[in-house]
């Protein structure tokens, strides 16, 4: 989704670097042009991230007392282009392999043990755009492509991508690569994805996936978007159809003919250092039952200040049997996983939930960031019965050190109320991660 803004937003380069390649923000990796002559070009693509992670306490039945561990990928490859018209229409695509793994005890909530390690091809796909050859859409207004690749909608509410991680912890038959906080795999096995429109005004997405996860029941899923995009904001719907699924670990999940229709808003309403999102969610699974999930998020940025800071609120609600899909990383810490223990490890994940968040961010220089987040849990289940209210605060910077290295450490503390039945106890909670991002 596009944000229209004036200016430069406070932090810009930061948020730049930082967006080219991290898990925290789905965008194409660092790219280094090898070849670029006569509308041809090829580029090297490499995105590398690590972490170092430690939690006091272990969750959803995990023995011992805390774990630390430690998670890491390397993905590389090629993606190029060929333009063949005086009207700029070109094919395009990509390829690339992915090398993961989780070392140490495995995280908090034994989803991953630290033995896993994986090598294999994550992007391989191909794809066409129009360049000029249909004004009226604009330019590149219609975008067609096909294989193995990452599709987001919206704001990543719903879908951004197939980026859950699970390892051994589940068996075998779980087993992704590792990397659970990372969310290094992200691509659907299969895709047909239709883009029509350009940068402002009415465009849709037509789309068709099919998953290879496992813990994602292996889906197979349908959906149109549709947007209006204004220099106020972009107003979305967007409506999705299980087609499939197939069980081959019990995910509770009931998606073969599910149907899930949304509307959103995002943007600032034509008010300078607004920020204005919401959406709301409505879902009758494969069996029938109907739920519901919605948000809504208001923040002010004080441009004029020192530093710049921003204070947003949003409000969250997740109905008990909503199912959140493929809901991911957008905008940073606390979209969508809210709260670092809570959302990763000790529950709620995505649903039956009450959660007030307020989000504090400051910019003391162009290469710096440092954030505060509070997360308060309410009338929350953790896999159907289990009470997981709680609160959390997590304090985290993001440092780009120089071009080829960002440091982005995180400090949290999650408390569990004393009603919480998710865990064997309510002790209070540590937590620290340490992540270092490097482009090349």
């Amino acid at each position: 989704m596009k944000k229209v803004i004036s200016r430069k937003a406070p932090g810009y380069l930061l948020s730049a670097a930082i967006a080219a390649s991290t898990a925290a923000i789905a965008m194409p990796a660092q790219a280094y042009n090898l070849y670029q002559e006569d509308g041809a070009e090829l580029n090297l693509d490499v995105e590398a991230i690590f972490g170092i992670f430690s939690s006091e306490e272990n969750y959803l039945g995990k023995s011992g007392n805390g774990s630390n561990w430690q998670e890491g990928y390397i993905k590389a490859g090629f993606s190029g282009s060929k333009s063949y018209s005086d009207q700029n229409a070109a094919v395009y695509g990509a390829v690339n392999v992915l090398t993961s793994g989780t070392f140490g005890d495995g995280d908090a909530a034994n989803f991953t043990t630290g033995d896993e390690r994986r090598t294999a091809i994550e992007d391989a796909y191909v794809g066409w755009r129009s360049g000029n050859l249909f004004p009226a859409l604009g330019e590149n207004g219609l975008d067609i492509s096909v294989g193995r690749q990452n599709i987001s909608i919206g704001d990543g509410f719903l879908i951004n991508g197939d980026a859950l991680n699970l390892g051994e912890g589940l068996g075998d038959k779980a087993d992704r690569g590792g990397a659970y906080w990372l969310a290094a795999r992200k691509a659907f096995d299969q895709t047909f994805w239709a883009k029509v429109g350009g940068d402002s005004g009415l465009r849709s997405d037509l789309f068709w996936f099919k998953s290879d996860n496992n813990g994602q029941a292996n889906v197979e899923m349908a959906g149109l978007n549709i947007e209006y995009v204004a220099e106020a904001g972009t107003v979305g719907a967007m409506y999705l159809k299980g087609l499939d699924q197939d069980d081959v670990i019990p995910v509770g999940t009931d998606r073969d003919g599910q149907e899930t229709f949304s509307v959103r808003f995002q943007g600032n309403a034509g008010v300078e250092n607004l920020f204005l999102a919401a959406e709301f969610a409505n879902q009758e699974s494969g069996s029938g039952t109907d739920s519901d999930a919605w948000y809504a998020e208001a923040g002010w940025t004080f441009a004029d200040a020192p530093w710049s800071p921003s204070v947003n609120y949003r409000y969250t609600q997740y109905d008990d049997s909503f199912d959140s899909l493929f809901y991911g990383f957008s905008r940073g810490y606390g979209t969508w996983y809210q709260g670092e223990v809570a959302a990763n490890y000790a529950g709620p994940f995505g649903s039956a939930a009450r959660i007030q968040h307020v989000g504090i961010k400051a910019y003391p220089s162009e290469t710096l960031a440092i954030g505060a987040l509070f997360f308060d849990f309410d009338d929350s289940t953790t896999f159907g019965s289990s009470n997981s209210n709680g609160s959390e605060i997590d304090i985290y910077a993001e440092w780009v050190v120089h071009d080829h290295l960002i440091i982005s450490p995180l400090v949290g503390l999650y408390s569990p109320d004393n009603d919480n039945t998710a865990q064997n106890n309510t002790s209070d909670s540590t937590y620290f991660q340490l992540l270092a991002i490097v482009p090349f």
